[in-house]
C-alpha cells in the first residue's frame, strides 16, 4: 500500500567554486602546474603571463567575489546587461602574489626537474641476453623469461605458463626443460640472485656465486638449504646444535647471508621508483625568528584574457544585440567567469595554506626552532581548525598532502598532529615524545637480549608515562620496529 508523507530536510549544498577550491586545497604542488595548464587548455579566456607578451599593457584583474560579481539570471530580457566594468579594469600584474612573503630569487623553483637517464632493470637483462650466441628459438625463450620477471627480479610464473605464453604469442614450442636451461642462463645475469622463483633460491644462487673454498660461505649454503625458517626467525640457539658450532662461528655465517640481496631487481631501480617531494613551504631560522614562505610554484602569474575582455568592450559599444550576438557574449561571459573562478580558487588556496601553515608552526614553534620531536606539543586537527576559524576538514586536506621544508628535514604537515599522553606529574605530552624515548630505549638496548615489550612498558613508567603494553606494542609497530626476537643479534 502506497503511502504519501511530507518530510523536511537540511542539506548543505556546495556551489561549483566551492568544489573547485576543495579540489584545488588537496592537490600537491608537485601536481599543481599539470592542473593549471588543463585548465588553460580548456579555457581561452585564462593566461598565464609567464608565457604571454610582457610588453603588451597590463590588465588588472578586479579580486570580487564571484557571487557578488555575476548575474545567474536567464538571459532573453533586453534589461539584462553585462557589467564589462568587472572585466575591464587595469591589471597590476605585480599585485597578484606579491604578498606571500616570496623572492624573485625562487625562480628556480619553477626549473624542470632534470632526468636521469639509464637503463632500466629490465634492459640490463636485455642487453647481457643480446651477448650470448644463442639460436632463435632460445633468444625468444630468454625473452619471455625476462618480460615475466616481477619488479624485485623474482620469477613467479610457473614455468608451464611460461611455456603456453610462448605457444600462443611467439609461436614457439618449447619443453619444460627448454625452458629451464635458459632460465639458468638468466638466474647467472646480474645483479645476482635474478630469476630466482622464491627466497631460498635467490639467496642460493648468490651464494653460490661466493668463494665455495670458504669455509663460511659453504655453512651458510647449508643454513639456507637446510635451516632457512629457523634462520629467518632467529633460533640461534637451535642453527648452532644443528650445525655444531660456537656463538662466533654462527654470528660469521649469519653476516655472510645478511649481505646477500632479497629483492636484486631493486638494486638498479630504486632511484626510479622514489617519489620527488618538492614542499609546499618553507621555514627558515633567522636567529631565533622563524619564518614561513610559501613555494613560489603555488604562485602563478594568472589573469583574464585581454582578447575576450576586448570582446566585452566591443559588445558593451554595439549599437544593436541581435540573438546570435548576444549568444557568442553569453558563451565569452562563462568564460571569462570559469577564469575569474579559478583565478579566485588560487588565490584562496593560497590563503588558505599560508593560514593555516602560519598556525601549525605558531603552535610547535619550540619543536621548528630546534627540530626535537620531544618539543612537539600535542596537536589535533580541531586545535588549528579553531585557530584559523576554518573547518576541520580543510586543516585535513592541507595537512595530508602538503610538505614543509625546514632546516632539518622535510615533513608532512600531519606528522606534527598527536595525540597527547599524560604524565604521572598530570602534564600533558605528544605521544611522539613516548614514541621517540622508545626509540632510543631501543636503539641502546642490548642486542643479545633486546628489551621485551613488557620491559619497555616499565621503562617508561619509571620515566614517568604510565601506558598500557599493548600501547607499547602499537607504538613500536608504527615505527616499524619488529618484536624483541627479531631484534636479536649474536
Amino acid at each position: 500500500m502506497l503511502k504519501q508523507s511530507l518530510q523536511q530536510k537540511l542539506l548543505q549544498k556546495l556551489s561549483p567554486q566551492q568544489i573547485q577550491f576543495i579540489k584545488l586545497l588537496q592537490v600537491p604542488t608537485v601536481a599543481l602546474d599539470a592542473r593549471i595548464k588543463e585548465e588553460l587548455e580548456e579555457n581561452p579566456a585564462l593566461e598565464d603571463l609567464s608565457l604571454a607578451n610582457m610588453n603588451e599593457p597590463a590588465e588588472e584583474y578586479p579580486d570580487k567575489d564571484p557571487e557578488d560579481s555575476f548575474n545567474d539570471e536567464e538571459q532573453g530580457s533586453e534589461g539584462d546587461e553585462f557589467n564589462v566594468d568587472d572585466y575591464l579594469q587595469d591589471e597590476d600584474v605585480n599585485d597578484y602574489g606579491s604578498n606571500l612573503n616570496n623572492s624573485s630569487d625562487d625562480e628556480e623553483d619553477r626549473k624542470e626537474m632534470p632526468i636521469a637517464i639509464q637503463n632500466s632493470f629490465f634492459e640490463n637483462l636485455q642487453q647481457q641476453l643480446d651477448l650470448l650466441a644463442l639460436n632463435d628459438k632460445d633468444f625468444l625463450i630468454g625473452q619471455q623469461i625476462i618480460g615475466s620477471l616481477d619488479d624485485d627480479g623474482y620469477l613467479r610464473r610457473p614455468i608451464l605458463s611460461l611455456i603456453d605464453d610462448l605457444a600462443f604469442s611467439q609461436n614457439v614450442i618449447a619443453t619444460e626443460e627448454e625452458v629451464e636451461d635458459i632460465l639458468k642462463i638468466i638466474q647467472g645475469f646480474d645483479p645476482p640472485g635474478v630469476g630466482a622463483r622464491d627466497l631460498q633460491e635467490c639467496l642460493l644462487i648468490q651464494l653460490r656465486k661466493k668463494d665455495q673454498d670458504n669455509a663460511v660461505v659453504r655453512e651458510a649454503v647449508l643454513v639456507v638449504e637446510n635451516y632457512l625458517e629457523e634462520f629467518t626467525r632467529k633460533h640461534y640457539d637451535k642453527l648452532e646444535k644443528a650445525l655444531n658450532i660456537n656463538s662466533d662461528e654462527l654470528k660469521k655465517i649469519v653476516d655472510e647471508i645478511l649481505k646477500l640481496n632479497p629483492k636484486p631487481g631493486d638494486a638498479g631501480s630504486t632511484s626510479e621508483k622514489q617519489l620527488h617531494i618538492i614542499p609546499d613551504f618553507h621555514i627558515t631560522n633567522n636567529d631565533g625568528v622563524l619564518i614561513l614562505t610559501l613555494n613560489a610554484q603555488n604562485a602563478p602569474e594568472l589573469r583574464v584574457s585581454r582578447s575576450y575582455q576586448e570582446m566585452f568592450e566591443h559588445y558593451d559599444k554595439a549599437a544593436q544585440k541581435d540573438k546570435k550576438m548576444k549568444e557568442a557574449v553569453q558563451f565569452v561571459k562563462q568564460k571569462l567567469d570559469s577564469a575569474k573562478w579559478f583565478i579566485d580558487a588560487i588565490k584562496q588556496r593560497q590563503q588558505t595554506l599560508l593560514k593555516t601553515m602560519n598556525a601549525i608552526m605558531n603552535y610547535q614553534y619550540s619543536y621548528f626552532l630546534t627540530g626535537d620531536e620531544r618539543n612537539l606539543r600535542p596537536m589535533i586537527l580541531k586545535d588549528i581548525a579553531d585557530k584559523i576559524d576554518m573547518d576541520i576538514s580543510t586543516v585535513s586536506r592541507v595537512a595530508n598532502s602538503k610538505y614543509v621544508q625546514t632546516e632539518f628535514g622535510t615533513f608532512l604537515l600531519k606528522s606534527f598532529f598527536s595525540e597527547a599522553i599524560q604524565t604521572d606529574s598530570g602534564e600533558e605530552v605528544s605521544n611522539k615524545e613516548v614514541k621517540k624515548i622508545l626509540e632510543e630505549c631501543i636503539a641502546n638496548e642490548d642486542k643479545r637480549k633486546p628489551l621485551a615489550d613488557e620491559k619497555l612498558t616499565e621503562i617508561l613508567k619509571e620515566k614517568g608515562y604510565t601506558i598500557a603494553r599493548r600501547t607499547v606494542a602499537k607504538y613500536r609497530e608504527a615505527m616499524n620496529i619488529p618484536v624483541a626476537r627479531l631484534r636479536k643479534k649474536l
